[in-house]
């Protein structure tokens, strides 16, 4: 195991953190397997907050986008990892904000299109069932899908 020094473990965790978003969850988890002690995570967690390289709202707002836009995941998956991270409630909620209604529902339509392309039967049962399963392992509500599968 390797010994740093504060400062060390400070620039270390400021380039952690300047290359991609993260969440308090993740640093202290980076530091505590460093085998850093609790005085010393705290104090290097208050530098990477004061200096702007840790913010959890911004990091919350980061992991919705990127989920809902890039990895095209529902509601229910994104809160289910933001709640992994450990992020408060009032912070999801506000994130959340940052998916578009609209875009909500055709990434729905879309992700319908895409999985009746993949099944070779369009109109049976079994395939209606697919979807939905598809649709809900993506972290959809069945409530806002049920209307467009026909």
């Amino acid at each position: 195991m390797a010994y740093y020094s504060i400062d060390e473990v400070k620039q270390k965790m400021a380039r952690y953190c300047a290359y991609q978003e993260r969440s308090h969850y993740q640093v202290e988890k980076k530091l505590r397997d460093m085998g850093m002690i609790p005085e010393a995570i705290d104090a290097i967690m208050l530098f990477l907050i004061q200096e702007g390289f840790l913010n959890e709202e911004r990091f919350a707002r980061a992991y919705v986008r990127g989920k809902f836009y890039q990895n095209q995941w529902g509601k229910l998956k994104i809160i289910k990892g933001l709640k992994q991270h450990q992020i408060h409630p009032n912070l999801i909620t506000t994130a959340l904000t940052e998916i578009d209604d609209a875009d909500y529902q055709q990434t729905i339509k879309d992700l319908i299109e895409k999985k009746k392309k993949s099944l070779p039967d369009n109109k049976s049962y079994q395939t209606k069932q697919k979807t939905i399963r598809y649709l809900v392992q993506k972290g959809f509500l069945y409530e806002d899908f049920i209307e467009l599968i026909h």
